[in-house]
């Protein structure tokens, strides 16, 4: 389940969002001035008529401006790109906001001609407008949020081995830089409902989107940051070492622990880490891991967790 404003029909609009759909654009058209009004409403904005009626056009217009969004405009829209916010001029002179797709950013020209393309974004069906270069061929696209497939399991690669008594490779490990990115999850509002079953924390903004859409201050529902911290163990990070010479390994706590920023509903996230410090202590050789969680396409971290690993 995605977190993203969906649209809300009305009496008014639902014609307009049907016909999206049923593979429709239907505009207003007066019979009065006959000219064509968007969005939907009771009368006709050029005339003030209420004669207006659906009517089905071909969605073919040209850009009249658009915008790149480096830093998404909510949280939830988030992604590796950004978002090509645009306003599309209709062959019947209407303007619709939207958003582009299947295009680069160096395609993209002012006055351009373009073309509908549907993009389904619920599983209930919702369908909403977007356009793209009328050289593209795209008619639909599905951008209902899943949950990524587990990655094929490949040929084991051989990982530095590093032997608890050598102290001077113990330290070669200690970086500022991290490693690659891990696997990438899925946290939908299931597993956020989930979690508060389990947990008993069933604070309205994490568990009631309606309200938390409108009272919220994210703009919908968001994961709890324990279920984001626990979710490390899912995330596959790939240090590229792996200490031997121990007799047991446990996790001792945490030196920090922060939830930078939130996670919300439909959001896909992923980690990487670093080895931070390593140190003798008296109960054995102590290290501090670093692991970051990210929202996709988020510089901000989720979780910033110092995690203390105890070898013995």
């Amino acid at each position: 389940m995605s977190n993203k404003p969906m649209p809300i029909q009305t009496a008014i609009s639902a014609p307009f969002w049907d016909g999206l759909k049923a593979g429709k654009i239907l505009l207003q058209h007066c019979s009065a001035c006959a000219k064509w009004t968007f969005y939907p409403r009771r009368h006709c904005s050029h005339c003030l008529s209420d004669q207006v009626e659906f009517r089905e056009v071909t969605g073919a217009g040209t850009l009249y401006t658009y915008t790149v969004a480096r830093i998404p405009t909510l949280p939830e829209f988030a992604g590796p790109d950004p978002q090509l916010l645009a306003v599309v001029e209709l062959d019947e002179g209407v303007r619709v906001n939207t958003t582009l797709v299947g295009l680069k950013e160096d395609d993209i020209k002012i006055g351009m001609r373009v073309k509908p393309v549907r993009a389904r974004v619920s599983e209930d069906g919702t369908v909403l407008l977007r356009f793209t270069g009328a050289h593209v061929d795209l008619v639909e696209i599905d951008e209902v949020v899943k949950q990524p497939e587990a990655p094929v399991a490949a040929d084991v690669k051989s990982v530095r081995q590093v032997p608890l008594t050598d102290d001077a490779a113990l330290q070669s490990l200690v970086s500022e830089e991290f490693s690659p990115w891990s696997n990438q999850l899925l946290v939908d509002q299931a597993m956020i409902n989930q979690f508060a079953e389990l947990s008993g924390d069933n604070y309205w903004i994490h568990t009631d989107p309606e309200r938390a859409r409108k009272e919220g201050p994210f703009g919908g529902t968001i994961a709890h940051g324990a279920l984001v911290q626990v979710l490390t163990s899912k995330l596959n990070v790939d240090l590229g070492f792996e200490i031997t010479g121990f007799t047991n390994m446990v996790n001792y706590g945490s030196q920090r622990l922060r939830f930078p920023s939130p996670v919300p509903a439909g959001s896909l996230i992923h980690s990487r880490g670093r080895v931070k410090s390593i140190e003798k202590v008296r109960s054995g050789t102590q290290m501090v891991l670093e692991l970051n969680i990210h929202v996709v396409g988020q510089e901000r971290p989720a979780v910033i967790n110092d995690l203390i690993i105890l070898y013995m």
